[in-house]
């Protein structure tokens, strides 16, 4: 196995190979750049989250069979006017809908006839206040959110042009008549545009703060393209194959998906690079051949790049396991991307490295010290001998020698910053992740202050009565919840089947109209026994998110528990040490819940955020503990590799000192490239990203510079138990002490 490792070492940075290998990148990006079609034309935002056989989707089912003219996609386009709607206003809104029945919009299957409704009917169709008026619009319900864009668009132009003005541009707080889009049809609308261009943005914005970072930490010109052109190899090979995959319906992904792949790619592919980067730099102060420092460099962390990249890889591919397509459609594009960001790190970036060596670093070059002796004397200067820098041998000699004080140190911080998780609230609530100014939530809270949320999304209870001759709307109308009950509606093609509309008390996308909408289900099933119905199905927003929130929570313990099973069995192998894996695991998993805790503290109370998506955990988590667990792996590696020639203790001194800059640096360049999506203007980004920024920075400056290290000393030979090699080295060594 170590033979084999060195041929493909030396084969990937020999005078030829090195050539070969950038070659064979060149030509791959080349090819499937040209050859296949790019990732973004495939994504897909209207995937539904939900699999078929959860209840709101078979009454979904229902509703498209027996009732079609309510099948569809609801755009509610409100009318708004601070002073009161005019008569001329209703007009136009009958010549607009006028204008739909003659010439439908694009992607529409149904628009209310309301130039057919007499004007004193339609008056009492406005709010109460007179301000507001809903125009409703079905759009087909399996438009993609391009076609029902261009559907609002073209009633946007209409509406424009009956009435000399664009009332979809007016503000709010003006004399003007007011349109806005909102309902389902609206919201999926402005959820795509939001994530349009989300991807170029991180893109940019990731790769000018890897720069700029790189840039102040090895103050070199040259060295910090190399990471970003590893990345940037990696990403170009990776897009097209998703690209690929997607167009041939082996996967499916959406916007949110590829815009954090992209964080991802450039924050873990960086972190590979540095790894190597480090080693490599530490070699050229004791090898003239820039080549046989490579060699050396590779051949010591190939192992640690390659199980880390593993380890990242499994733990995304763990989401595959999801009920939830969201949460699903992660898997494989994450999971390819990072596996061959970490081909690139263990080829393209040795291969450049061993082409430009030394001068990668300029102008501060490692030399040997032969090497600046004969140049001090060329320029009749004093050899001045390289220090390496002491701050984090200082901090690994506090934990080894002081295990005790810093395991309760640091504990305490991480298990104070873990209890705000019992105070988290979670949302299942879209909308409210869009900015305010978004129009479609601007719509819901016009038609919140005139009607009544409750209007944004209707509730259809179907019932099938088996022929039973009932009125159920008064049984309806008691239950606790809700605040409406239209006229049943007989389906057309079975007389047996009856639906009724409800609208809810609550806002029906929040957490209490849920909690009603449960109550009320329950409610329907003892009105269908008290009446001997046959059976009854409750379908809408509302019912959609219920099953959601019984997904997501299934999903959360299923994939956690997976993730921290794959994750040890991969460290059990690298490190055949179960001690070590059970700690190492147990540092991730305090890691991620203080991360949490503390995210929400400040999204809670530092910005009043009243409650993050419900999503956030399961994200946050397979991330902190993927990713953490590299940092886990160098640092342990070093503190084995040091404890074969010293004691335990100098060992961990010394191990933490040589792997706790490059540590720093990569945490630092994760952290920033993750907390770039705070800068975006969807909540579950910015809450996403700043809970991992902050788990990433609890791992690189308070879990593995201090708490490994100092339980790893308290243990002392039992951390690596039951391997007989190093507990036998551990205790010839700790007699030598």
């Amino acid at each position: 196995m170590r033979s084999a490792l060195t041929n493909i070492v030396h084969a990937i940075v020999s005078k030829k190979g090195r050539w070969i290998t950038i070659g064979v990148w060149i030509i791959a990006i080349i090819a499937f750049q040209l050859l296949l079609p790019p990732s973004g034309d495939y994504t897909d935002d209207t995937i539904e989250p939900l699999s078929e056989d959860q209840p709101s989707m078979q009454a979904a089912s229902i509703m498209e069979e027996y009732f079609p003219n309510n099948d569809g996609l609801p755009g509610l386009i409100t009318w708004y006017r601070e002073s009161g709607l005019e008569e001329e206003d209703l007009a136009a809104i009958q010549e607009l809908s006028q204008s739909m029945t003659d010439n439908e919009v694009e992607a529409q299957e149904m628009a209310i006839p309301y130039q057919d409704i007499p004007l004193p009917a339609l008056q009492e169709m406005i709010s109460e206040d007179g301000t507001t008026f809903i125009q409703t619009i079905l759009f087909k319900s399996n438009a993609t959110a391009e076609d029902t864009k261009a559907g609002l668009t073209e009633i946007e132009e209409r509406a424009t042009e009956i009435l000399s003005d664009n009332p979809f541009g007016a503000a709010l707080d003006s004399d003007e008549l007011v349109t806005r889009a909102t309902g389902p049809a609206g919201i999926s609308v402005d959820a795509t545009e939001l994530f349009a261009d989300a991807d170029v943005t991180l893109l940019i914005g990731t790769v000018l703060l890897v720069l700029v970072i790189l840039l102040l930490i090895y103050r070199s010109p040259i060295l910090p393209f190399i990471p970003l052109l590893a990345v940037g190899a990696a990403y170009a090979v990776a897009t097209p194959i998703l690209g690929w995959l997607a167009k041939e319906g082996i996967i499916s992904y959406d916007s949110q998906g590829i815009a954090i792949m992209t964080v991802l790619l450039f924050g873990a592919g960086t972190d590979y690079c540095l790894f190597l980067i480090a080693r490599f730099r530490l070699f050229l102060y004791e090898e003239k051949s820039k080549l046989k420092a490579i060699r050396l460099a590779l051949s010591d962390m190939a192992g640690v790049i390659g199980i880390s990249g593993l380890t990242v890889v499994a733990a995304l591919m763990s989401l595959l396991i999801s009920q939830y397509a969201t949460i699903t459609n992660f898997a494989v594009p994450f999971g390819v991307s990072i596996f061959i960001m970490m081909i690139s790190s263990l080829t393209l970036v040795p291969a450049l490295l061993s082409v430009i060596g030394r001068t990668a670093f300029f102008p501060f070059v490692p030399r040997t010290e032969d090497m600046e002796e004969k140049r001090a004397k060329q320029k009749n200067k004093k050899v001045k001998k390289h220090k390496q820098l002491t701050f984090w041998h200082r901090v690994g000699e506090f934990a080894a020698f002081k295990p005790i004080r810093t395991v309760i140190i640091t504990m305490v911080l991480l298990i104070g910053s873990s209890l705000f998780i019992t105070q988290i609230d979670f949302s299942y609530d879209t909308l409210s992740s869009f900015p305010e100014d978004t129009p479609s939530r601007e719509g819901f809270s016009i038609i919140s202050e005139s009607f009544g949320s409750g209007d944004l999304a209707p509730v259809q209870v179907v019932f099938d009565t088996a022929g039973e001759d009932v009125d159920l709307t008064e049984d309806l109308a008691n239950l606790n919840g809700v605040a409406k009950v239209e006229e049943p509606e007989v389906s057309e093609v079975d007389e047996n089947i009856v639906m009724y509309q409800l609208e809810l008390d609550q806002n029906p996308y929040s957490n209490e109209a849920m909690d009603d909408l449960e109550s009320i289900q329950a409610g329907v099933a003892n009105i269908k026994d008290d009446y001997e119905l046959s059976d009854v199905w409750v379908a809408g927003q509302t019912a959609e998110q219920i099953d959601q929130r019984s997904v997501i929570e299934k999903d959360q313990t299923n994939i956690i528990i997976l993730v921290v099973v794959v994750v040890s069995i991969l460290l059990l192998i690298y490190l055949r040490s179960i001690t070590a894996m059970i700690y190492l695991v147990g540092t991730v998993l305090i890691s991620f819940t203080s991360a949490l805790g503390l995210g929400w503290a400040i999204l809670h109370y530092g910005f009043d955020v009243p409650a993050i998506s419900a999503l956030i955990p399961i994200y946050a988590f397979v991330f902190i503990a993927a990713l953490g667990e590299d940092y886990n792996i160098l640092m342990i590696s070093n503190i084995w590799e040091k404890k074969r020639g010293r004691p335990i203790k100098a060992a961990i001194t010394e191990g933490v000192g040589q792997s706790g800059g490059v540590i720093t640096s990569a945490g630092i360049i994760l952290a920033g490239t993750f907390a770039v999506l705070v800068t975006l203007p969807i909540q579950v980004l910015v809450q996403f990203g700043l809970i991992t920024a902050i788990g990433v920075l609890l791992d690189t400056f308070i879990v593995r510079p201090l708490l490994v290290p100092a339980i790893t000393s308290l243990l002392g030979k039992w951390a690596f138990w039951p391997s007989k090699q190093m507990e036998e080295k551990s205790e010839s060594l700790d007699t030598e002490k």
